[in-house]
């Protein structure tokens, strides 16, 4: 949201302890922002830290999602969720590298505890978390495309991984071959430079909705 200058400079221009009384108002309907300046300000944490922290939490909630399964739909809640704490982490730290390689982990864990859940199950049943999975991919590929191409070879290792995984299970592979993404992209981890424009067009076909046709 943009401000004109003279309504910039009428907030400026308040008392000091008018402004500190905005601040905190402000702080307590912004978690995000309040989290933000803690954070900043105060936590003594670096971004490394952080990023450390989420990876050891990332790994203990897959493997408790994956002690506490009862079926691949609440699998897909607890997953949903954990991701929501990744983007919470991304916002406050502002972490573009921890945002790639925090998802990467994310379906890495998920996938090396419950591939053979997932490849077992029925397609109805596999349809939401399949298209979780390769909706979670894109952003994967469009995040790493954005950083400086240096860091693309410590990503190497985790999508190979990831590309082994879809590779060992039919039914997500054949749900990444109908929804455009090529296994090449993980397994040789070379990303399109146009990623970002696939991944646009797909959506705008629909093939990352629930409902898409894997066969």
């Amino acid at each position: 949201m943009k401000f004109d200058p003279e309504f910039k400079n009428a907030i400026l221009q308040l008392p000091s302890k008018e402004k500190d009384k905005l601040l905190l108002r402000l702080l307590k309907r912004d978690v995000i922002l309040a989290n933000q300046l803690h954070f900043e300000l105060i936590s003594g944490d670096s971004v490394q830290d952080r990023r450390t922290r989420m990876e050891a939490h990332i790994k203990q909630k897959i493997e408790w999602a994956t002690n506490r399964f009862s079926s691949l739909d609440s699998l897909l809640v607890d997953i949903r969720s954990l991701s929501a704490d990744i983007t919470e982490n991304v916002k406050i730290t502002k972490d573009k590298y921890g945002d790639a390689s925090l998802n990467l982990l994310m379906l890495n864990e998920l996938l090396k505890n419950n591939n053979g859940r997932i490849a077992k199950s029925n397609l109805k049943k596999t349809s939401a978390i399949s298209i979780y999975i390769i909706a979670r991919i894109f952003k994967i590929l469009i995040s790493i495309k954005a950083l400086h191409e240096d860091y693309l070879i410590e990503f190497e290792a985790g999508l190979n991984e990831l590309a082994q995984a879809i590779e060992k299970n039919p039914i997500l592979l054949n749900m990444a071959i109908n929804t455009g993404v090529d296994i090449n992209w993980l397994a040789d981890a070379e990303i399109p430079d146009n990623i970002a424009e696939i991944h646009k067009e797909i959506r705008s076909k629909g093939l990352l909705k629930r409902n898409v046709k894997m066969f």
